[in-house]
């Protein structure tokens, strides 16, 4: 009968039927199987660059950030365009230090008077500093000269800062000071409060520091809350890298004797304005 079907032709529709059943669910599989491979690597690449931008944040947050110097008031031992590393776990135990080169937050000091930008502009700024283009134009880079309770003057008969009535060697200076080019060419006489210090740059005759600010709220003295940290390294440009090594306490401040310009020939720090 032209209905009835033979055993072979039901074996074959059978096999018919079961491949077409079988064999795409098999391919299917495979590319579902690849999909899920290739999800994997993606999810495993966006967890590493995760995991690396929170440590590197926390590092620059935490421990060291980086800076990039934008005037000449810290020649010659910091010049323009370089880039140092800073140290944000300044101030120690021993507090701040008289010598340490130091960038801080001038807001309501060096930038009393900066309008607002606001909140876009100012995360804008941040996420520039934070791939190396330039900082927030609130900060500053300057050398400590007086702590709490000291009283900064200048200059004496040999054209010298004083703190407590001691000349404050300074092998650092662009200009070293002497009786015809004193530290300063503006006098003064200081006393800083607890938890505040006065800076200045050593390039003085082009530093607008704590100097500039007599006369203002707070008269030039810096809040330690400002502080950001202390310049350890200079780290670019490769050819100019180099150690800030710190000034020893001995040399700090110096009641006479010579302060050999050979034992600082590392101190050279970058400037910011």
């Amino acid at each position: 009968m032209s209905a009835s079907t033979s055993p072979e032709s039901s074996g074959d529709a059978g096999t018919t039927r079961g491949s077409s059943h079988v064999h795409p669910p098999a391919a299917g599989a495979g590319r579902r199987g690849r999909r899920r491979a290739r999800l994997r690597l993606w999810h495993l690449g966006v967890l590493t660059v995760l995991v690396a931008v929170l440590a590197a944040t926390a590092v620059r947050t935490l421990v060291i950030d980086v800076y990039t110097v934008d005037q000449v008031s810290m020649q010659p031992t910091l010049d323009d365009g370089e880039r140092i590393l800073v140290d944000r776990s300044y101030p120690d135990e021993d507090g701040v230090r008289r010598g340490d080169v130091v960038v801080f937050d001038g807001t309501g000091s060096f930038a009393p008077y900066q309008r607002d930008q606001g909140a876009m502009v100012r995360f804008v700024q941040h996420i520039g500093h934070w791939f190396g283009q330039g900082a927030p134009p609130q900060t500053y880079v300057k050398r400590v000269i007086g702590v709490g309770g000291d009283t900064v003057a200048c200059c004496d008969a040999q054209g010298r800062v004083t703190v407590g009535d001691e000349p404050l060697e300074e092998p650092y200076l662009l200009q070293p000071a002497t009786r015809s080019t004193p530290a300063s060419e503006q006098s003064f006489e200081v006393q800083v409060p607890e938890g505040r210090f006065w800076v200045m740059g050593d390039n003085r005759t082009e530093s607008v520091d704590s100097r500039a600010l007599l006369g203002a709220p707070g008269g030039g003295m810096i809040s330690e809350d400002r502080l950001i940290g202390r310049a350890t390294d200079v780290f670019l440009p490769w050819s100019s890298r180099r150690h800030l090594a710190e000034l020893p306490a001995s040399e700090a401040v110096r009641t006479g004797g010579q302060a050999s310009a050979d034992d600082h020939e590392s101190q050279e720090i970058p400037d910011d304005q």
